[in-house]
């Protein structure tokens, strides 16, 4: 295979773009294909059956983009789809759960882990599981927190409102005294600074972008996929209304989106 080949991320949304962001700083010289599934969002509020669909389809337009490795950067999707995913492509596919479950079992001091994330991810236990099976002794809180991506969405990060949101949900957490919370969706890093504030001092947040990059790199060089090549591109499509994912979607990664393509898929 052409080392050369892009990397392949996938969303249900703009969320996505915060792991993007790590690839890009771990791995410069690759070039990355994005799709954010706008048109489905939020994955975290649909049915099992629902979201391996949607993600079926978005593997198939990444698949036909040629590239060499996928992330599934939609926690919603890793948690559901992901085993469905890895039997329909012959390439490395990585999730986004794994990553932030190591690093907080290796970060907590007192053994009560909190996991935040969509109704989807949290019903389906596998962070839960996850954690049980790295460390049995450690207490699991979760906590479904659906308005969470559609404030992201909106670009309400940080107002009064999205604050007394999170205390409500974050409150039984507090109560139970984790130490280490998993931020268990890729928006959720935009809304660290108020998470950090309705939890209060001395508890640590997980984002696991910074992990799954790692990996990435970690991956592709045992495989000797590594991009040979100096100056990478970045190409991002959406299913749904590419000027409001280009506004947002600085915010995410950082830096202006120049190519943002709307493209029809069949679903």
């Amino acid at each position: 295979m052409d080392s050369n080949r892009p990397i392949g991320v996938f969303d249900s949304g703009v969320g996505g773009l915060t792991v993007v962001r790590e690839i890009q700083n771990h791995l410069p010289h690759e070039d990355i294909v994005y799709f954010g599934d706008t048109a489905h969002l939020p994955y975290g509020t649909k049915s099992r059956l629902q979201i391996i669909r949607f993600s079926s389809c978005a593997l198939k337009f990444l698949a036909n983009l040629k590239i060499k490795l996928l992330v599934v950067a939609c926690n919603s999707s890793s948690a559901v789809a992901l085993p469905t995913l890895k039997r329909r492509l012959h390439l490395p596919i990585l999730g986004v759960i794994e990553p932030g479950v190591r690093d907080a079992v290796y970060a907590t001091s007192n053994k009560r882990i909190g996991i935040i994330g969509t109704r989807a991810t949290i019903e389906s236990g596998v962070y839960q599981r996850k954690i049980k099976r790295l460390d049995p002794d450690v207490k699991v809180i979760a906590k479904a927190c659906p308005l969470f991506v559609p404030m992201v969405e909106e670009g309400r990060t940080g107002d009064e409102a999205t604050l007394l949101v999170a205390r409500e949900y974050l409150e039984p957490l507090k109560g139970e005294g984790v130490d280490t919370l998993i931020l268990g969706c890729t928006h959720y890093p935009l809304l660290k600074a108020v998470v950090a504030r309705a939890m209060g001092g001395g508890v640590k947040l997980i984002d696991s972008a910074h992990s799954v990059a790692a990996q990435v790199k970690e991956v592709l060089g045992r495989r000797g996929m590594l991009a040979s090549r100096g100056k990478a591109s970045m190409k991002f499509y959406v299913s749904d209304w590419p000027e409001n994912f280009k506004a947002l979607g600085k915010g995410f990664l950082g830096q202006e989106l120049r190519q943002v393509k709307g493209v029809r898929l069949d679903v």
